[in-house]
Formats: structure tokens, C-alpha cells, sequence
């Protein structure tokens, strides 16, 4: 691995007191790799809409995301709450787009990757589409998302021994936060990136929105519409509550 600096800088945003980092895709990017080239550990947070929401009433969620060292805006809509509440990010950094980007950069220089989360035939899909597709990325070690609470100690200890540089967690909100607070002195990997659903997206159990519906800020309505009985009074009354929490924290003159 190369050892130079990316020394990227960066300033965080408040979006309803949440730090939000203030970087570009690109940045971010550098930012994972400036870590794993010295050795810093970095655990990454996003939000959305629907955990901004969350948060509010989920003491523990809370504390797990705020606990990341940087958090980074995955929803579209949290770009366009910041412009209202303060200075405007300058783009989205979706968790599974900051995933295919490390997979680029590790492909190249050698990352060491552990994949957890999702079924298991969806996480050795994916294990298999990344040795196929990404051959410089070592797979360092892979589980799938089943597993209870007893067991978590012992899952946290294979990722130690796995020495991932970077470890993909994907597993839904609030598990994956509480999970990657909870154990990751334990883990040690240099970078933790919880992803939620995108080992879904990258197998092809799930379709991603469009591009447009992305830019819209849609994505949660292409997910409504893959599994409307499931999700259409989850993101019904998320997306009310964040307008909600909008409208009292926007400034009269906004």
C-alpha cells in the first residue's frame, strides 16, 4: 500500500444537532483510505430521514450514531434539511455508494474486507461477486446476519482475528448501530461501515431506485413500492415526522 497522506479536512454541519460531515463522495472516500493507510481506526454513521426521526426517541440509537467518528448524510433529504437549517451539504454520501467506492480503491491497493449481514445465501453472493469482480480485494472473512445476541461476542472476535481493514456490517437500523458501538473495540477493524440493506441490492435480491428517483429523493418510494404492505406505514409516518421537525427548526426567513 502506498503510504501517503490524502489529508483531507473537513467541516461538520448541525442538521437537527447531528454533526454531519460536509464532503463529497470523493472526499469521503479519501478520508476511509487516509485511515486504513495509518492504521486509524474510523467508525462511520449515516442518516436519513427516517433514523434522524428515530433518533429522537431511540436513546440508544442515538448515542450509537453520535458515538461514530465521523457521520456522513445518506438521504437526500438530509442535503436538503441542511440548506433550510443552516449551510447546505454539498451531496449526498449514500452508504452503498461509499461501498462500491472502497471496493474500486481496494481492488486496486488490496483491501482486506469482511462482509456481515443479510441471508446467507445473500452474503456469500456477495463474498463470490466481489472475488469475481474485484480481484484485489482479499475477503477476509464473511457471516450472515442471524445470529442472536449470545453469539455476538464470538462473531466479534472472528472479525478481530479476520484483521479486516474494512468491515461492511448489513443489518437493519437500530441493530447495526447498537451491534458496531457495542463491539467495536472488540472487532478492531480499521474502518466499520454499516450498510444496511445494500448486500440486498448487490446480490439482486432488491432492486435500487432509479437514478432519478435518487436525485429526487425517491428512494424510500421505490422501496414502498417493492414491498408496499411492509413498508408504506413505516416511511409514511418517518417522512411526516421529519417534515414535522423541519418546519419548527427551518428560520422564519429561510
Amino acid at each position: 500500500m502506498p503510504i501517503v497522506s490524502t489529508d483531507v479536512s473537513y467541516e461538520t454541519i448541525h442538521v437537527f444537532d447531528i454533526p454531519v460531515a460536509c464532503v463529497t463522495l470523493a472526499q469521503a472516500t479519501r478520508i476511509v483510505e487516509d485511515h486504513i493507510i495509518y492504521r486509524r481506526r474510523l467508525d462511520i454513521g449515516v442518516v436519513n430521514a427516517a433514523k434522524i426521526v428515530a433518533m429522537q426517541t431511540d436513546s440508544q440509537l442515538r448515542a450509537s450514531v453520535l458515538g461514530s467518528d465521523v457521520i456522513f448524510a445518506d438521504g437526500q433529504s438530509v442535503v436538503w434539511a441542511s440548506g433550510l437549517v443552516g449551510k447546505k451539504l454539498p451531496e449526498r454520501v449514500a452508504g452503498i455508494d461509499l461501498m462500491f467506492a472502497l471496493l474500486e480503491r481496494g481492488s486496486t491497493v488490496g483491501y482486506r474486507v469482511f462482509f456481515l449481514g443479510a441471508e446467507e445465501w445473500v452474503n456469500e453472493r456477495v463474498a463470490q461477486i466481489v472475488k469475481d469482480n474485484y480481484p484485489g480485494i482479499q475477503v477476509a472473512g464473511r457471516k450472515n446476519g442471524y445470529f442472536s445476541q449470545d453469539e455476538e461476542q464470538s462473531i466479534a472476535e472472528s472479525v478481530r482475528d479476520a484483521r479486516a481493514d474494512i468491515l461492511f456490517v448489513a443489518m437493519t437500523s437500530p441493530r447495526k448501530e447498537n451491534f458496531m458501538a457495542r463491539w467495536g473495540e472488540t472487532m478492531n477493524a480499521t474502518v466499520t461501515h454499516g450498510v444496511g440493506g445494500s448486500f440486498d441490492v448487490f446480490a439482486g435480491k432488491i432492486q435500487r431506485a432509479p437514478v432519478w428517483m435518487q436525485r429526487l429523493g425517491l428512494e424510500w418510494l421505490f422501496r414502498v413500492l417493492q414491498e408496499p404492505r411492509r413498508l408504506w406505514r413505516r416511511y409514511l409516518v418517518s417522512n411526516m415526522k421529519f417534515l414535522r421537525m423541519l418546519a419548527r427548526s427551518t428560520p422564519p426567513d429561510a
